[in-house]
């Protein structure tokens, strides 16, 4: 018997996910808190598009209000419960889903930031997984409606990372690696902690640039101010990784020492890493729509998770006796726009003096 799956949160990554195990025959039912999207999915399927034609397909799948969840008891418990909401919303998500869980049941983290501890605080550590959506952008831009923005991975991306917070390669990672394979490239990992701030690492270059810009990813590469910015972002996030004992992965295609020291103003090493985010462009299938989930939120007038990417960088720089100003500067910015204070535009970054 297949596992009975639950997704908390049917946005652009857990409805992408979701959608598609669906279509390949698992037991997955959508939880999600806009009732539009909800009906959506209901009355037409969920919509999923790519860049490539077998991409695009039309989903049925049970999809489920919040108010509707209780109905939940009347069936087999879950298994797994994927929680794919905003990481501001994390325990309360963990709380929602928590009391179907089956015996053996457990939370996967499919989500930006870090937020296992979070997960564990409710479910504890025995029943939390990781799940990093490394290399991928999706966008719900209407109810019932995902599009994915980017090109898939391959054997030489990986898209998807999955793993236990002790680092062991156990049955529910392989299953979960086996399942998730069907969507697209994934690995297990023995370095989910790792992979995690290395993803924030990319998250904290490109996130809140692109809100606090409302440029795309590619545009604010071409903007040398804006890249040589958010080299220095990253720079500091790499410090901070260090200090707190991570072993690093590469960041956009950079070794992580590379990176910090490009950032740090070495003139070879930023030479490089100009040339490695340039060429990352080039190479890159993105749609014109492509914009990472910040920027996103923000186009949306939702709270953005800035305090939970650069923020926290530079709040886990504090703890570490590592200053992370240029993070500090960018949250601060962020947050300038979510409130309307001032607009999108480049020159949120440009003005930027540290």
């Amino acid at each position: 018997m297949r596992p009975r799956i639950a997704f908390v949160g049917a946005g652009a990554v857990g409805g992408y996910v979701g959608g598609h195990l669906a279509r390949l025959g698992h037991d997955v039912t959508l939880i999600d808190p806009w009732p539009e999207h909800v009906e959506a999915i209901r009355a037409k399927g969920l919509a999923l598009s790519g860049l490539e034609p077998e991409e695009n397909v039309t989903v049925k799948v049970p999809a489920l209000h919040l108010t509707e969840v209780q109905g939940l008891s009347k069936a087999r418990p879950v298994d797994i419960a994927f929680v794919s909401v905003k990481s501001y919303d994390t325990v309360w998500a963990t709380h929602f889903i928590a009391p179907y869980l089956s015996e053996g049941g457990f939370v996967v983290s499919l989500q930006n930031c870090i937020n296992e501890e979070r997960i564990a605080g409710v479910v504890g550590w025995g029943r939390t997984v990781g799940m990093i959506a490394a290399t991928i952008s999706v966008d719900l831009y209407e109810p019932g409606k995902i599009r994915r923005t980017v090109g898939r991975g391959g054997p030489n991306r990986m898209v998807f990372a999955v793993g236990e917070v002790h680092g062991r390669i156990t049955p529910r990672i392989e299953m979960l690696r086996d399942m998730v394979a069907g969507i697209d490239s994934v690995k297990a990992t023995s370095n989910l902690w790792g992979e995690r701030w290395s993803k924030l690492c990319v998250n904290g270059m490109r996130n809140g640039t692109s809100a606090a810009t409302g440029l795309s990813g590619n545009d604010c590469d071409q903007n040398p101010h804006i890249r040589r910015f958010a080299l220095r972002v990253g720079a500091e996030a790499v410090r901070v990784g260090q200090a707190l004992g991570y072993s690093l992965e590469k960041i956009q295609n950079m070794a992580p020492e590379l990176l910090a020291l490009a950032g740090e103003g070495d003139p070879a090493a930023l030479e490089t890493a100009e040339a490695t985010l340039l060429e990352n462009g080039r190479k890159a299938q993105r749609s014109d729509l492509q914009r990472p989930s910040m920027a996103q939120d923000m186009a949306k007038g939702r709270k953005t998770e800035i305090d939970f990417i650069n923020g926290f960088i530079a709040a886990e720089g504090a703890k570490a006796g590592i200053a992370a100003p240029a993070n500090a500067a960018l949250a601060a910015v962020v947050k300038r726009v979510e409130r309307g204070e001032i607009p999108a535009r480049p020159e949120n970054i440009i003005g930027i003096n540290i």
